[in-house]
C-alpha cells in the first residue's frame, strides 16, 4: 500500500513506516502531523485517485527533526569578463517518518 502526498508545493510516494525529508514545517520534534494533500491512494489491486485531492483521505506522520540540508554551491562565470561569484546556499527541512496512510 503507498500514497502520493503533497507538501511544500513537491509530491511524495510514501509508504508506511517510511521515513523521508521534506521542506521545513512549522512542527516540533516528536509531533504528530496529519497531511491531507492526498493525490493517490494505491492498496492491493484498487486505486484511488483524487480531483485534485481525494476526501476523507490522510496520512499521518511524526515529526523525528529539523535540521539544515548540505550546503549547494552556486558558481557563476562570464567568459572574457573576468567576472567570477561563488555562492553557498543551505535548505532547512525537516524528516518525517509516515505512522499510517487512511482513505
Amino acid at each position: 500500500m503507498y500514497a502520493i502526498i503533497e507538501t511544500g508545493g513537491k509530491q511524495y510516494r510514501v509508504t508506511e513506516g517510511q521515513t523521508l525529508k521534506v521542506e521545513k514545517l512549522d512542527s516540533s520534534p516528536d509531533e504528530t502531523i496529519e497531511i491531507n494533500k492526498v493525490l493517490l491512494v494505491k492498496k492491493d489491486d484498487s486505486t484511488v485517485v483524487g480531483a485534485p485531492y481525494i476526501e476523507g483521505a490522510s496520512v499521518k506522520a511524526k515529526v523525528l527533526e529539523t535540521a539544515k540540508d548540505k550546503k549547494v554551491l552556486v558558481f557563476k562565470k562570464k567568459p572574457r569578463k573576468g567576472y567570477k561569484r561563488l555562492k553557498g546556499h543551505r535548505q532547512y527541512y525537516t524528516k518525517i517518518k509516515i505512522e499510517s496512510i487512511t482513505c
